[in-house]
């Protein structure tokens, strides 16, 4: 790649695009990272090709200015690079029409939220941004930023900036709007709207009251489940995109060929015609959001554990080893599968050969260690529900426990044992904590018991299974001494087998 390549710019790049009118954006979007861009910003550039609209997208980065500088250097423009092993083609959305970071221009999330012509907000700010607490599900009171967003400060909070935003608006004169979670949650628009009535409710002296009354005649919070697999932007993709594009793009995204997108279908303030890039408008959110975070993500973290604790950098190299295979398929159908009710219309034999084509996908490249980072919020979201059936039938949940112990191996190792390099790249909010507990715990027993039932990190009814908690604690102890194979061949043997067959 030539160094003295142009910018990226209006004009630059020969791919055909639709590109927004910079003066008539109708989506406001939180969370302005990798995922968003290739994911909601795609489908929203298919639905101004296929039926036009003032749907151009204000993009809020949380905290990280980076992003937000290489958008205003590039008129907002950057591109979707689809990656599988024959061929690389590339997109340019061209949908945003600004972009700004929302810690440092607080007020200026509420003033977009409160404008007329902000019809939809969408949010992709993980689930560690919604401010609740994960034992009650309740927004957290104690939080601090959420405190202060409750005095009248500028709001920082994600829930705090929604609240205040359709404050505003109720004041302005309330034209509809609706608010639409693209996070991993369950039921996110119900549960958005929740912490947002939770807010308004906390407010002191009846200050929410006609904000609540607003919501309860011109907002609507659709639920929705997004599904693309996303990797992180590495300099050689900069390099070959740049090439490919004959201009200099600082923040391509690569991304995998499959996506999906099942929305309920209720906009108050009206919507883009994003069925034109494939979205699915549907009742049955909940059923697509139970495939994907189990069958998908829950099984993904399996991969991601056991991957790198056998000092496997990427998912298409650690799937590709036998019995990580066989892991992720025996905990598909015995364990995930039976939790779950399929979409109409939707074949899982079809939908599994899917999954283990996309986690094959070899030019993308995902790593183990981002699909293994904040694994203490992920896992509270994708095991306790299929764990928990399977426990009440009397069926030992073999490898969801083995997911837990190499969580728990690579983020929390005992004494003597190295994780590898992998592992130590991961990142969670949990790890100060966790990181405390092994020079206390004798054995991988110890070590389960004091993360699962002491800190109910995947919730209070896991914490009380006895049996599943000494589970994990031999499977952690197995990868300790005898190395992740010999715990991935006990868990794939026993996987199913009646707990009362297990006793001696």
């Amino acid at each position: 790649m030539s160094p003295v390549a142009p910018a990226l710019r209006r004009g630059a790049s020969g791919t055909s695009t639709p590109v927004a009118d910079p003066d008539r954006a109708g989506i406001l979007h939180l969370g302005l990272g990798s995922f968003h861009r290739a994911h909601q910003a795609s489908h929203t550039a298919a639905a101004l090709a296929g039926a036009g609209g003032d749907w151009g997208i204000i993009g809020v980065a949380s905290r990280s200015r980076s992003i937000v500088d290489a958008m205003h250097a590039q008129d907002f423009l950057y591109s979707v690079a689809t990656i599988d092993p024959e061929r690389t083609s590339l997109t340019v959305p061209g949908v945003h029409t600004d972009a700004f970071v929302g810690a440092e221009q607080p007020e200026r999330v509420v003033a977009h939220i409160a404008d007329s012509g902000i019809r939809i907000v969408t949010l992709t700010v993980t689930e560690n941004g919604y401010s609740y607490s994960a034992s009650t599900q309740r927004l957290d009171l104690d939080d601090p930023t959420v405190r202060a967003d409750l005095t009248g400060a500028p709001p920082k909070s994600t829930i705090g900036q929604l609240a205040r935003g359709l404050q505003a608006r109720a004041s302005a004169g309330g034209d509809p709007i609706a608010i639409v979670s693209c996070d991993n949650l369950s039921a996110n628009g119900a549960h958005t709207e929740k912490l947002v009535r939770a807010f308004l409710h906390a407010l002191p002296r009846g200050e929410g009251d006609d904000t609540l009354a607003f919501l309860d005649r011109s907002v609507s919070f659709p639920s929705s489940m997004v599904d693309r697999i996303v990797p992180s932007t590495t300099p050689e993709l900069r390099d070959r995109v740049s090439t490919l594009l004959g201009a200099r793009d600082e923040i391509p995204v690569p991304a995998e060929p499959f996506t999906m997108w099942a929305i309920e279908d209720r906009f108050a303030g009206g919507r883009p015609a994003w069925e034109a890039g494939g979205a699915v408008f549907t009742s049955e959110v909940g059923r697509y959001e139970q495939m994907k975070v189990r069958l998908l993500n829950g099984t993904h973290s399996l991969i991601a554990y056991l991957g790198a604790l056998r000092g496997v950098g990427t998912i298409p190299e650690a799937i590709r080893l036998d019995d990580i295979a066989d892991a992720a398929l025996t905990v598909l159908r015995n364990e995930y599968e039976p939790s779950i009710e399929m979409p109409n219309g939707v074949d899982i034999r079809e939908y599994e050969a899917q999954l283990f084509d996309r986690w094959g996908n070899s030019a993308l490249g995902h790593r183990t260690s981002q699909v293994g980072t904040d694994g203490s919020v992920k896992l509270r979201q994708r095991i306790p529900e299929p764990a928990l059936r399977a426990l009440r039938e009397g069926e030992m949940p073999h490898l969801i426990a083995l997911t837990v112990a190499g969580y728990l191996a690579c983020l929390a190792p005992l004494a003597g044992f190295d994780p590898g390099p992998h592992a130590a790249a991961m990142t969670d909010a949990a790890r100060e904590r966790l990181s405390e507990l092994p020079a206390t715990s004798r054995s991988g027993g110890d070590l389960a018991a004091r993360v699962i039932t002491g800190l109910q990190l995947f919730g209070d009814e896991l914490a009380e299974q006895d049996a599943f908690v000494a589970r994990v604690g031999e499977l952690i102890d197995m990868i300790r001494r005898r190395g992740v194979g010999a715990a991935i061949a006990d868990a794939v043997a026993a996987s199913r087998i009646p707990m009362k067959e297990m006793q001696p």
